[in-house]
Order: C-alpha cells, then sequence, then structure tokens
C-alpha cells in the first residue's frame, strides 16, 4: 500500500523526525489562505501522486509569492502529470501541498527496505541527493552505502555513526543524522513498512537534517494491524480493477500487454508473465488467485482480467498441490457458466491427476485450448492473442 508525499511525512514527524511545514490543499481557492498560514515568502507547490519524477513533469515549483503559488497551482490542478513511472496515461493531480521554503546546504539520499535474501532491513545512503537512486545505483554503485539491521537486536547507534562518517558529516551532524534515522527506523518497524525513501534528505543552512521529500510503503499482508493507516489509502491512485481484485483477497496488478494471466502463487506467476514474454508476447496482469483456485476465485478472476479490454487471450497456469488438478477443471467449467468468456483460453494444469483434469476440459464441449508444458501454453496463448487482434 502507497501514501501521498504529505501523509508519509506526517507518520515521520511523528516519531521525531524533522520535515518542513507544509499545509495539504484540495483546490486552488485554499492555496492563497495555506501560504499565509505558513507566514508568506517562498514556497513550494508539489503535486501529490504516488509516483516519482515530478518534479521534472512540472509537479515541483517554487514561487516567492501567495499570488505565484495559486497560479502554479492552478496549473496543476485536474492535469494529467506524466512522468516515467505513471505511464503514457498519466495521473491527475487532485491534491497539492503547500511547503515552506528552506535553504539547502546539502542533498543527500536515505533509505530503508526490506532484504528478505539476508533477513534484515538494509538502511542504504548515498552523498548523491536529488538523483534517482535506480540511476546512482547503475553508473556509481560505489556511492551508495549499506547497513544491514539485525532485527532481533535492532539499529545500533554505531551504526548510524558510522554511515554519518562515511558521509562526509561533522561531529554535530552526526548526532542529527543518528536522531533523524532512527526516527525513520522507528516508524518502519512500528508500521510494518516494506519501503521508507527520503530523497533528497537535505542538511539546511542552520545545520539541521530534515526530508524535504518522503515516500513510504507499507506491508499489505500486515496492514490490518494498522487500521490508521489504511484509512489514509487514496483509492482514486489506484487502479480500479485492483482495488476490485483486493476486495476477493486476488493479487492483481495491471500491466500494458493483451495476454492475461491467471495463476496460483507469485513465483509461478512471474515466471508465467516472463515466458509469455519469451514466446514473442506482453502480460497483460499479474493476477494471483491462491493456493485454492475455487470457483468463486476463478470466476472473479475471469471477471477481473476479462474487465482489460486489451486481453485478447488468457492464460490459465495452475499448480494442483493444495487442490487436484481434476477440481481446479470442475472449478474453471463452473466459472464459465457464470463469465462471460469471449476471448480463446489456454489452459495449463500440472500436478495431482492433471491427466484428469485435461480430459475433463478437453472433453467439456467448451472452446478451452490444454497444454502440458509452460512453454507450450505460453506459445499457444500468445499466437492465439496475436490472431485475435487480427494479427494472423
Amino acid at each position: 500500500m502507497k501514501i501521498h508525499e504529505y501523509q508519509a511525512k506526517q507518520i515521520l514527524k511523528s516519531f521525531g523526525a524533522s520535515v518542513p511545514e507544509s499545509k495539504i490543499t484540495f483546490s486552488a481557492d485554499q492555496v492563497k489562505d495555506a501560504v499565509d498560514l505558513l507566514g508568506g515568502g517562498t514556497v513550494v507547490v508539489k503535486a501529490q501522486i504516488h509516483a516519482g519524477g515530478r518534479g521534472k513533469a512540472g509537479g515541483v515549483k517554487v514561487v516567492k509569492t501567495s499570488e505565484e503559488a495559486v497560479k502554479a497551482a492552478q496549473s496543476m490542478f485536474g492535469k494529467k502529470l506524466i512522468t516515467h513511472q505513471t505511464g503514457p496515461e498519466g495521473k491527475e493531480v487532485k491534491r497539492v501541498l503547500i511547503e515552506k521554503g528552506v535553504g539547502i546546504k546539502k542533498e543527500l539520499y536515505l533509505g530503508m527496505v526490506v532484504d528478505r535474501s539476508r533477513n534484515a532491513i538494509v538502511i542504504m545512503a548515498s552523498e548523491e541527493g536529488g538523483v534517482e537512486i535506480e540511476e546512482v545505483a547503475a553508473k556509481h554503485p560505489e556511492k551508495i552505502l549499506k547497513e544491514y539491521i539485525d532485527v532481533c537486536v535492532g539499529l545500533r547507534g554505531y551504526q548510524t555513526s558510522k554511515l554519518a562518517y562515511k558521509l562526509g558529516f561533522n561531529k554535530d551532524l552526526v548526532k542529527e543524522f543518528s536522531k533523524f534515522v532512527t526516527a525513520l527506523y522507528n516508524a518502519f518497524i512500528s508500521n510494518d513498512c516494506s519501503l521508507a525513501e527520503i530523497n533528497p534528505l537535505i542538511v539546511t543552512d542552520d545545520n539541521k537534517i530534515m526530508a524535504l521529500d518522503a515516500k513510504i510503503n507499507f506491508d499489505d499482508n500486515a496492514i490490518f494491524r494498522h487500521k490508521d493507516i489504511l484509512e489514509l489509502r487514496d483509492f482514486e491512485e489506484e487502479e480500479p480493477m485492483e482495488i476490485e481484485a483486493s476486495k476477493f483477497n486476488l493479487s492483481y496488478i495491471k500491466l500494458d500487454g493483451n495476454v492475461g494471466c491467471m495463476v496460483n502463487g507469485a513465483g509461478l506467476a512471474m515466471a508465467t508473465m516472463d515466458i509469455i514474454k519469451y514466446a514473442g508476447g506482453e502480460p497483460a496482469n499479474f493476477l494471483d488467485v491462491g493456493g485454492g483456485a475455487n470457483v468463486e476465485a476463478v470466476a472473479n478472476a475471469f471477471r477481473i482480467i476479462l474487465n482489460d479490454k486489451n486481453v485478447k487471450a488468457v492464460l490459465v497456469n495452475i499448480f494442483g498441490g493444495i487442490v487436484r488438478c481434476d477440481r481446479i477443471a470442475n472449478g474453471i467449467l463452473e466459472a464459465s457458466k457464470i463469465v462471460d468468456i469471449n476471448v480463446p483460453v489456454v489452459i495449463r494444469l500440472q500436478g495431482t491427476n492433471a491427466e484428469e483434469a485435461r480430459k475433463i476440459i478437453n472433453d467439456s464441449g467448451i472452446n478451452f485450448h490444454t497444454a502440458e508444458g509452460l512453454k507450450d501454453a505460453a506459445e499457444k496463448a500468445v499466437e492465439l492473442a496475436k490472431a485475435n487482434r487480427g494479427i494472423l
């Protein structure tokens, strides 16, 4: 789950991290009052969307008067902001943050993510602040400093000091930096975060460490523990069908291709998308129906996949482990009576009673295509999708 920058800063502030004074606005009419409440002078007008790269897209503007702030906000509200993370369709700006300007002496990068390979939280820091961290990692990986936190022990003082000295801070700023990192870590742990990113983290003219931007994502599997965080969810920023899928406990992410994917298990789902691309196609989605793959789950999955008008074929790739393949096959046939399936469907079932399952599908009289191997299934799905588009 993602939240807006201003919400992330409110969380950080509640844990003792320093952030600029700001006011959120929901229309241009509120901007002048927001600037006045901040004391006037230089402010930063920032579009609030769930995507990075806003500055390059015109979504961040520094102005010196309330009149300029209103004008800048008017140019953002209702505009489709297109960044490298939104795709060509962009995201409509419905919230604008008005933030008090601060003097910047130095910009840095600070982030925390869960490193599953080490079963640890990793702190990443770099002097290359204000730059996409992916770009730094690709061109200058040596400039990214890392510290791994043992979750059983927690963050230790020597780790924050070590990072601070490597970043070139003097003694006073080492304390400031350590205080900020500790606050960020406490916020991360307390809220079951999956990512926390401050880019840039700044040193102000009066030697304060402050988050000039903030991005926080939460672990969806733990969100039930945080009803206060769940209330921050902005449904207007999310893909409608992803919201619909979450109602049925389906893991769904819309993509740009034309081969719909219905799979059980996240790892198998990713492998399925990879082999579709290997076969020359493009996956239209990631969709994990879970281990059971019962009639209700399959029917809802079909409905959600087919709601995407770009889908020209569907590949059902399910491993019958928890549930036998013959039961899954019968479930698919029952689901087809509930949902109008108007595109070719390729079904690959492997596991317990796989042969019986294929016979059930083939003898059903329904125009489903079966496959044994994953390569064969992907190639059939891609071919059918192309034919359905009139390419073949």
